[in-house]
């Protein structure tokens, strides 16, 4: 088995973790630094998939498993976006080129996102891994990974013969996250777009890497571990629930406000504030999983509420104790001149949920 991306500590924590596998004989670790942390008996090999080197690591490894982890949101140490965009367009095609001249190569497995359905104010309730999105991404992370899958789907074209499973993950929460929105849950006061209270889904890096390792064996009967899948934690957590939770206050901005405020923040390097995550945070995603159930045979360790629970417990306390946070809350919501004397309407784009405060 060759697995990109080992340098992060996801790709570093399934390395490990595969390695106990019976069936597993040998992992091969490939990135373009050398790893911070340990990759346990695995064999690392340093070399830039963007270069055609990796056809020949391929080669000689003689791998007959692909996990391709290095499709990712965040630069690595002090990379740019500019970089982050290379590897995973540049990176993926000529991994897949590798991957296309090698006869060994029978299952590939790709790290993508829920990003690829963007965020917009007329999209579905919720999408399946069918649904075309209202509108594509139009730069950053999110049409990184349009691009990955569309080279996916013609690799897959070309070679039949490999089993190819896409794994769009909602959004990577836990105590050792790096991502963009973990970054942005850890700002002392959250920017949020005024008048919107976005659903959101999250899914633990404990049940990423379980779900990969799932994917990268030959299947079980009665599950199929080829295809697209939609892989969230159960139930949603509305924006509002979420900074209650981390006892951190919000700061409701006009839309071109945070968009300013976002250019603030990313110039500071504070967070990848993107547009794309602008618009996340502004009209909220949630996505079907029932193809992850009864196709794959994958059921999540974590809900949405019990990964960003767990997310919370590695953060620093926030500026208010969460319940001080929420009883604001709920006092301004119920000012009368807010309300009208009548409880606010929802926003069309934010329909009634049943998870809990």
């Amino acid at each position: 088995m060759l697995v990109t991306g080992v340098a992060r500590q996801l790709g570093g924590r399934f390395v490990r973790r595969i390695q106990r596998d019976p069936e597993v004989d040998r992992v091969v670790a490939v990135d373009a630094v050398a790893p911070e942390h340990h990759l346990g008996g695995a064999d690392f090999i340093q070399t830039d998939i963007r270069q055609p080197s990796i056809a020949r690591v391929l080669a000689e490894s003689g791998a007959d498993t692909v996990v391709h982890m290095d499709v990712t949101g965040t630069p690595l140490g002090s990379g740019s976006r500019a970089t982050v965009k290379e590897t995973n367009v540049i990176g993926t095609m000529q991994l897949l080129g590798a991957c296309q001249k090698s006869p060994n190569v029978k299952r590939l497995v790709i790290k993508s996102s829920t990003n690829v359905y963007g965020s917009a104010p007329k999209d579905p309730a919720v999408f399946t891994e069918t649904t075309p999105p209202k509108s594509l991404p139009s730069g950053g992370f999110a049409k990184d990974t349009v691009e990955v899958e569309g080279y996916v789907r013609g690799f897959a074209r070309r070679r039949p013969d490999v089993a190819v499973c896409v794994l769009r993950f909602a959004n990577i929460l836990g105590p050792t996250a790096d991502t963009p929105l973990a970054s942005y849950f850890s700002l002392p006061v959250l920017p949020t777009v005024l008048g919107y209270d976005p659903r959101l889904q999250f899914v633990h890096e404990d049940d990423v890497v379980e779900v990969l390792r799932i994917a990268s064996h030959e299947p079980e009967r009665g599950t199929l571990n080829s295809g697209t899948f939609n892989i969230a934690g159960d139930g949603v957590l509305l924006l509002s629930q979420c900074s209650r939770r981390l006892g951190r206050p919000t700061v409701p901005l006009l839309l071109p406000a945070v968009t300013w405020a976002g250019s603030l923040v990313r110039t500071l390097g504070m967070s990848d504030f993107s547009p794309e995550q602008i618009r996340l945070l502004t009209h909220g995603r949630v996505v079907s999983t029932d193809q992850m159930r009864e196709t794959l045979g994958f059921k999540p360790k974590y809900t949405t509420a019990e990964t960003f629970a767990d997310f919370v417990r590695a953060q620093t306390p926030g500026l208010l104790p969460p319940q001080a946070v929420a009883a604001a809350v709920d006092r301004i919501a119920a000012l009368p001149v807010l309300s009208g004397g009548q409880t606010p309407a929802r926003t069309a784009t934010n329909p009634p949920t049943q998870s809990a405060n």
